[in-house]
């Protein structure tokens, strides 16, 4: 249920296993009084696990965290104030378009599936990714919050 005074937003991306995760997860870390924050996915799947390493090196367990779908989101008819997509601009295609008046914003992020690698290095290359989710979240908590 959303608080007086918040701001209703949903991050979006094609499966709901990383990017979108990340996201939902900092901006509750940050600025979870002012936001009520959910994310989904075009087709959801199963938690991306360096995305999850990478969120409990800070401190924040997403684990438990399950997949959700942006079509069943789309057809309850939430209303949100941000839609924000996540995905990689090479995937633009893929990235999906949620309905209604909500103000748009898109993330141009890479997507910790697509990484290759020993399990470190995509643990290293998942880290980098929360870090520019983390800078972009700080963006618009100061933005909009």
């Amino acid at each position: 249920m959303t608080g007086p005074g918040q701001k209703r937003v949903l991050f979006i991306c094609v499966h709901n296993s990383a990017r979108s995760q990340m996201a939902e997860a900092l901006l509750k870390d940050m600025a979870g009084e002012k936001f009520e924050v959910t994310s989904a996915g075009l087709e959801p799947g199963s938690l991306n696990p360096p995305a999850v390493q990478a969120m409990a090196e800070m401190g924040i367990d997403i684990s438990g965290k399950k997949t959700k779908s942006a079509q069943a989101l789309a057809e309850s008819g939430e209303p949100f104030d941000f839609v924000i997509t996540v995905c990689d601009e090479s995937q633009a295609e893929q990235c999906p378009f949620f309905p209604g008046p909500a103000q748009r914003r898109h993330w141009s992020l890479p997507d910790p599936s697509a990484l290759a690698g020993t399990e470190e290095e995509k643990i290293r290359a998942a880290i980098a990714i929360r870090d520019r989710i983390k800078a972009r979240v700080e963006e618009f908590i100061k933005e909009v919050g």
